[in-house]
């Protein structure tokens, strides 16, 4: 069975944190890593309001992907039988989200908490960039 690049990599990041719980389950107790972010609850204000802002840019990067294309342009990061089925799309927008939201629970468990908070900083800023870009794109006009 051959799966698909994208799909494999999800499937390994949600792999990752049973992997990191059997091992902490195994381990001896260690003291937390020393941070300069004092320790918080994971579903705090700044990290809902971070998360909700990689889901707008995910959804905006829907959009303007969906408007570059009615103008002629085509998809070059992403193969077009994914691109040009709706919900297929949507659930890879949706798979991204999830894993930034995945990758930043192993960060904030495992003490990380200024990588927790700029994993969704660099998202929002990459996908916002993306967004823009595509808007920006000039249509296409086959003479």
């Amino acid at each position: 069975m051959h799966l698909p690049l994208s799909l494999a990599a999800v499937l390994l990041l949600f792999s990752l944190p049973l992997a990191a719980q059997e091992a902490a389950s195994s381990a001896p107790a260690a003291e937390p890593p020393l941070t300069s972010v004092p320790q918080h609850r994971f579903w705090d204000r700044t990290n809902i309001l971070l998360f909700s802002g990689v889901v707008v840019f995910r959804g905006l990067d829907y959009a303007s992907t969906r408007n570059f294309q009615a103008r002629g342009r085509g998809e070059i990061l992403i193969p077009d039988d994914v691109v040009n089925n709706s919900a297929g799309f949507a659930a890879l927008e949706a798979a991204g989200a999830a894993t930034s939201v995945g990758i930043s629970y192993i960060l904030h468990r495992t003490g990380h908490h200024k990588l927790e908070r700029w994993m969704s900083l660099g998202h929002i800023c990459v996908a916002g960039f993306g967004d823009a870009r595509n808007y920006s794109l000039e249509s296409y006009h086959p003479h």
